[in-house]
């Protein structure tokens, strides 16, 4: 909303990128932190020029040991206040666990469920004191199941959503909000950098744009759980999960996650 400042992980590109055009367009400040130096300043300079407001910059990356506490202490020295967080950076992998290389594992443990839980507990220190403020964390509809062929990336998303989930309970008598945004197969850099843009899950798609938003104005009206993008027969699919035989579900997720 205008005038309030939210701090977004993973701004260069895909969701997060369009979240902070979003935010930007009603006049809200903006705290990027990414990875890339050129993609960063060039998203400043539009969303400066396009709706006069002020954007900081922060290069960074999240998996590494401290990351989260060095953009911490970096926006404290600055004077910043985060009015919203939003934790969206995060990466998966094709492949079988033990062929692929442990220490990408480990990155993906790092960034997606490290990094995610220790910034949500700097900002949200400060989001208690003043009684205000949102948590937006992106998690995945692939939280609600496991994930063969992305063992790991499944696991770091249902993490994610029990995590976020908690937090919303712990938080009821505050006035703080934290949803869980759960896409699905979505048009972003992911599916390339993962090895999942060359399978049957990620032949259909949808734009970043339309989950952004979704996600962005459910965590302005306060809701616990968001899923967007999926098709009519995801969503059935989906519904029936809890009903389905385990290693059925397991069988087609994995024959889904194939690279045809």
């Amino acid at each position: 909303m205008k005038n309030k400042t939210a701090l977004i992980t993973g701004a260069s590109s895909g969701i997060g990128k369009e979240i902070a055009k979003i935010h930007a367009a009603i006049g809200g400040h903006l705290v990027l932190v990414a990875r890339s130096h050129n993609r960063l300043l060039a998203l400043k300079s539009e969303l400066e020029s396009a709706h006069k407001i002020k954007v900081y910059t922060i290069e960074k990356d999240l998996s590494k040991p401290n990351a989260t506490k060095e953009v911490y202490d970096e926006v404290k020295n600055e004077g910043l206040i985060i009015d919203y967080l939003i934790n969206n950076a995060g990466f998966g992998g094709l492949g079988k666990f033990n062929e692929r290389a442990l220490n990408e594992e480990v990155s993906m443990i790092n960034l997606n469920v490290l990094a995610l839980t220790t910034l949500t507990h700097y900002f949200l220190q400060d989001f208690v004191m003043k009684n205000e403020g949102k948590v937006l964390n992106v998690s995945s509809t692939a939280s609600l199941i496991p994930g063969p062929l992305q063992a790991v990336y499944y696991a770091t998303k249902a993490y994610v959503t029990s995590f976020t989930n908690a937090l919303s309970e712990e938080l009821h008598d505050k006035n703080i909000s934290v949803t869980n945004l759960m896409p699905g197969p979505t048009d972003t850099k992911f599916g390339e950098v993962s090895g999942m843009d060359k399978t049957t899950m990620f032949k259909n798609t949808v734009s970043a744009r339309s989950v952004a938003e979704a996600g962005y104005n459910g965590m302005l009206e306060g809701k616990l759980n968001v899923i967007s993008g999926l098709s009519f027969s995801q969503k059935m699919m989906t519904a029936l999960l809890p009903f389905a035989p385990k290693k059925l579900v397991l069988k087609q997720v994995r024959k889904m996650q194939e690279v045809n």
